[in-house]
């Protein structure tokens, strides 16, 4: 078995020279750093998607000092307030461990990181539908942890997931889609970027765009168009935040499929009858389920390059994770 890839070891980016960096929960690459001692290891996180990106481990109650083994600990509803108390003696630990979030993620932020996984049902790393325990009533599920709400809070545009989500492969996909989408996008604003560029950037993820949100799409366009009247700050800050919620909503097989109908459209005049009617059964397949994601696009990428049509050779949507990971083989 070998062992997860952190920052200390440094492996280079795919892509680039720079690694991609990707926060994550200590327990997750198999530390022992739960509270019975234990570790919940995630093999694709580990095996796979491990060698691409440099992790940065994280453990909030550990890093706040509770030691291991050390008391179980529970959110609890205070009135307008959740709590994180110990099941046992209800010892609290909120104060410690919101300070200690804040200062965490505020270094957190300097690192450049592409991404963060955290750990589902976590009182302090859970991103969503964490128990929250009310006197005399049973718990609900409608809570987050208080590292995670810290983490979300401070970087609205960094993709994060928790890893019971990434057992669903569109989810999957999505997210490591948007990882290396980030990492594209600090990598632009990194240089010394100039309108032309920010022109090159979204010009060649324009598809990608428009297979999770037509609409965010066209709204991208038009601030594009308009960025001689911005300030760089505010071209920037609005481009990021526009461009990483796009990609936040799912691309679905309907929004894929007319993507790759956009794409065709493009070689279909150079293709005989029965190449043509291969390329729009295949779609077709895709859009009802019976095939992959990978098979039309695989057909249509193969035509691109027949033909040298830079426009679509060009576009990140082609490739937009590395393919050894296999993600457009499952959705």
């Amino acid at each position: 078995m070998s062992a997860p890839r952190t920052l200390a070891e440094r492996p280079p980016a795919w892509g680039g020279e720079r690694p991609i960096r990707v926060g994550i929960s200590s327990c997750l690459l198999g530390e022992k750093v739960r509270w019975d001692g234990g570790h919940k290891r995630d093999r694709f996180l580990v095996s796979e998607l491990g060698r691409f990106v440099e992790w940065l481990p994280v453990c909030p109650e550990v890093e706040v000092g509770m030691g291991i083994p050390r008391p179980s600990v529970r959110l609890v509803r205070d009135g307008d307030d959740v709590r994180m108390l110990e099941n046992e003696g209800d010892r609290d630990h909120t104060r410690a461990m919101r300070a200690y979030a804040q200062r965490r993620v505020a270094a957190i932020a300097e690192l450049d990181l592409c991404g963060y996984v955290l750990k589902k049902d976590s009182p302090s790393c859970g991103m969503e539908r964490v128990k929250v325990y009310r006197s005399g009533t049973p718990a609900v599920r409608d809570g987050r942890g208080l590292f995670a709400e810290a983490l979300l809070a401070a970087l609205p545009s960094l993709p994060v997931e928790e890893e019971g989500r990434l057992n669903d492969a569109p989810l999957r996909e999505n997210f490591i889609e948007r990882v290396f989408a980030y990492r594209r996008l600090n990598d632009l604003f990194a240089s010394a970027w100039r309108l032309g560029d920010v022109v090159t950037f979204h010009t060649a993820h324009k598809l990608q765009l428009m297979a999770h949100a037509p609409k965010a799409y066209a709204e991208l366009g038009r601030l594009v168009a308009a960025m001689k009247r911005l300030s760089r700050a505010e071209l920037r800050s609005r481009y990021e935040a526009g461009f990483m919620a796009a990609l936040a909503k799912r691309a679905t097989p309907g929004r894929n499929a007319n993507v790759l109908e956009h794409m065709a459209g493009y070689v279909s005049e150079r293709l005989d009858a029965a190449q043509r009617s291969e390329i729009q059964d295949l779609i077709r397949d895709y859009r009802v389920g019976l095939v992959p994601l990978v098979v039309p696009l695989t057909l249509v990428r193969h035509h691109a390059r027949r033909f040298g049509v830079a426009y679509l050779l060009g576009q990140v949507y082609l490739d937009p994770h590395p393919k050894e990971l296999m993600l457009r083989n499952h959705v």
